[in-house]
């Protein structure tokens, strides 16, 4: 009889130990489900109390008469889990609205402003944090806000996108991260919102050039004022006279009338044609100031034919690599720099070799007419060096072939910094060596009648314009 009596005993024992056991069991279950189906996980704190029912349960195995006292707190423990579970999910899972504002266009490397409106039509708390979407090449100040929303509350938040890359985006989607009010659970939710957002080069240096071209302060971005070789007929407009001024265009009529020095300014000629070949093979990926070749050469692209159409004359472009990318056939006016625009801001340099053949074929078959072609890419080798020569040279007469050619500035650093051990000196030479044949090359393009720009990447713009301007003014078209 007694032994019956220990065997049920033992039997209730064991059963009583393992029941905080099965307690923790009925912990987790729920919490599987809920990180799968509805992204709420526990957060730190809850884990901490799972923890120390953890080593509860261990201790009854050693101490049975706090099992009950063990158990309480486990059921008190789920009790409350529970409760701030149900409050994360209702307060949560409907009644969340959130929008977003943002311009469609912006300029490479320039901050735009992006507003982030999130409103509460519940009636409960929200606390946690709100993340707006990242699309790559991108920067984000601050990169997410805190979110405390009262029952029927709305919030605004702002940040700072920064793009270091040209092309076509969407914005998708808006990422929350909620806490229960006992910050036991932490629930992830993602709601779409899509805005499509077009990434230009820098437009900027536009609006500073004709605000400086207003006020005659060109010189200020380096901009030179060119002389002009004879005379121009066709009269422009009266302006205040400035020191570079010749004194023969003085107006002595309408100086007396305003009381102030005028001259006369006239119109260089109009209704010329400019074409710009850009290259986006290999030789235009290199990075410099964290942009690509043909994201300088780009922009400068852009200023030159911002100046040329306010001069009255027709822009195209072409993009080519492998193949042809894009054409825009030249033409003027103002709704032609937003055709330029539109073609070049989602092109980008290509691991591929250039075909200048096609370029050049692809050319004299849609633009007869006697134009100015700015071809502008980078020279590494002496095939595609020869390749450029040639063709460059071969559309002299027929049109007025401009080579833009970017400098390495790591190259040309090289060479002046000999200084240093046995490698510095053999790399100085090498670098020397390459450059005494780029200058040759540059030397047998004008000897072939070709113009020429060589400048470094970021410093492309100004004598890019300085060359149009001069080719103005000595009426070379």
């Amino acid at each position: 009889m007694n032994d019956i009596l220990q065997s049920v005993v033992q039997n209730r024992t064991q059963w009583q130990t393992g029941l905080p056991w099965l307690t923790l069991l009925l912990l987790a279950l729920p919490l599987i489900l809920a990180a799968w189906k509805l992204r709420i996980y526990p957060s730190l704190y809850w884990l901490i109390l799972v923890g120390i029912s953890l080593v509860a349960s261990v201790i009854t195995i050693f101490a049975p008469g706090v099992l009950f006292l063990t158990v309480a707190v486990d059921l008190f423990l789920l009790l409350a889990a529970t409760i701030d579970f149900v409050w994360l999910y209702l307060s949560s899972n409907r009644g969340i609205e959130v929008s977003r504002s943002i311009p469609r266009t912006c300029s490479l490397g320039v901050p735009v402003t992006s507003e982030l409106t999130v409103e509460n039509r519940t009636g409960l708390f929200l606390r946690g944090s709100v993340r707006d979407d990242l699309p790559d090449y991108f920067e984000s100040m601050p990169p997410e806000h805190a979110l405390r929303l009262p029952p029927l509350g709305r919030m605004t938040a702002q940040r700072k996108l920064k793009p270091a890359r040209r092309g076509a985006f969407t914005l998708e989607n808006v990422y929350f991260k909620f806490a229960s009010p006992l910050r036991l659970w932490t629930r992830y939710l993602t709601l779409e919102v899509r805005n499509p957002l077009n990434v230009y080069p820098d437009m900027k240096q536009l609006s500073d050039y004709a605000v400086l071209a207003r006020t005659n302060r060109l010189s200020l971005i380096g901009v030179r004022k060119t002389r002009r070789v004879g005379t121009d007929n066709e009269f422009e407009r009266l302006r205040d006279y400035t020191r570079d001024d010749n004194y023969r265009h003085i107006d002595w009529r309408s100086t007396a009338r305003r009381r102030k020095l005028t001259v006369r300014q006239f119109q260089n000629d109009q209704s010329q044609r400019v074409i710009f070949l850009l290259d986006c093979g290999r030789m235009m990926v290199n990075q410099r100031a964290g942009y690509s070749l043909l994201d300088h050469a780009l922009n400068a692209t852009l200023m030159m034919a911002y100046v040329a159409l306010s001069q009255g004359d027709a822009v195209g472009m072409l993009c080519f690599s492998d193949t042809i990318h894009s054409y825009i056939p030249p033409r003027g006016g103002r709704s032609q720099m937003n055709r330029l625009i539109q073609a070049g801001f989602d092109q980008f340099p290509r691991l591929v070799e250039s075909r200048y053949d096609q370029a050049f074929l692809y050319l004299s078959t849609h633009c007869k007419r006697r134009s100015l072609v700015v071809l502008e890419t980078s020279v590494i080798d002496e095939v595609n060096a020869a390749a450029i020569v040639d063709y460059l040279a071969n559309i002299n007469g027929q049109h007025l072939p401009l080579g833009v050619l970017l400098r390495d500035r790591e190259m040309f650093d090289a060479a002046d910094s000999p200084d240093g051990g046995e490698f510095e000196m053999y790399r100085a030479a090498a670098a020397a060596d390459i450059l005494l044949w780029r200058d040759q090359l540059l030397k047998d393009l004008v000897h072939r009648g070709v113009l020429v720009v060589d400048a470094f990447p970021e410093e492309l713009t100004a004598p890019l314009v300085n060359q149009y301007l001069e080719v103005k003014a000595k009426h070379l078209l």
